[in-house]
Formats: structure tokens, C-alpha cells, sequence
């Protein structure tokens, strides 16, 4: 885990990370939700509605974000305020994620940061993409 204080934080630093989301999270995120919409939970549903399987959760995939910001960039010392969010396309349990971050405006007064980032699948087709705006709880 990172441990940027906001002095250290500069427009342009970056972070990347690699993850998979599995079969596994997507039914402890429907448990957790309660959106067991079907096609995210009913393989047969997703097919007949012309996907290769249940689309992740598009919420599922978000919480990625909140791995960047919180463990990575800046990591430790900062509270999630606020993210936009825009879903571009689908992806599913399995499929590679490549999740990168790059700091866009700091404001010591406001002692925030914010963040573009974007989520995309191993052939690097575009999940989604965030404005991130964190504060910092620790000078």
C-alpha cells in the first residue's frame, strides 16, 4: 500500500494495475447488492440476450477504482468524495483487467486530489472510464 501524503501527490504521477474478477465475485456482489438482475446471475439468460456469458456488474468493475485510490494512488491516507463514472462496454468473470489511474489537479487549500482513470479488457477495449476526487484525512 501506498503512503503519499498530499505534498507528495503531483499532477501527472500514475498508477497501473492488472486484475481479474471471477465467477465468485460477481455472486458475493449479488448477494451483497441484491441486483440479481439476470443478465448478471443466469448464464442462460445473458446468452439468449447475446452475450458469451453474465456480464460483470458494472458496479462490480468499479470497486477497482476504489483499489487504485485507496491502496495505490495516493493509497493510504485518503477518503474516497466522489466518482462519474461512464460504462462503455461489457466484460465478463475471467476476462483480464487493466486498471489505470493519472493524477489531473491538486489542491493543498482543499486538501483534494482528483483523478482520471479508465478500466480496460486484456484486447484493451474500453470498460469504463472515471473522474475520481479524493481528500486527504492526513496531512
Amino acid at each position: 500500500m501506498n503512503e503519499y501524503r498530499l505534498g507528495d501527490v503531483t499532477v501527472g504521477m500514475k498508477h497501473e494495475f492488472d486484475a481479474t474478477l471471477t465467477a465468485e465475485d460477481a455472486a458475493a456482489f449479488a448477494r451483497i447488492s441484491g441486483d440479481v438482475n439476470p443478465l448478471h446471475v443466469d448464464e442462460t439468460y445473458a446468452k439468449g440476450a447475446g452475450f458469451a456469458s453474465p456480464v460483470l456488474f458494472g458496479m462490480l468493475t468499479s470497486s477497482l477504482y476504489s483499489q487504485l485510490v485507496g491502496v495505490y494512488l495516493p493509497g493510504k491516507y485518503v477518503l474516497l468524495h466522489g466518482i462519474d463514472i461512464d460504462f462503455n462496454s461489457p466484460c465478463h468473470a475471467g476476462d483480464p483487467l487493466h486498471v489505470a489511474g493519472e493524477v489531473v489537479f491538486v489542491s493543498e487549500a482543499m486538501k483534494r486530489v482528483e483523478i482520471k482513470a479508465t478500466i480496460r479488457r486484456g484486447d484493451r477495449k474500453l470498460v469504463s472510464k472515471a473522474t475520481i476526487r479524493v481528500g486527504f484525512h492526513v496531512n
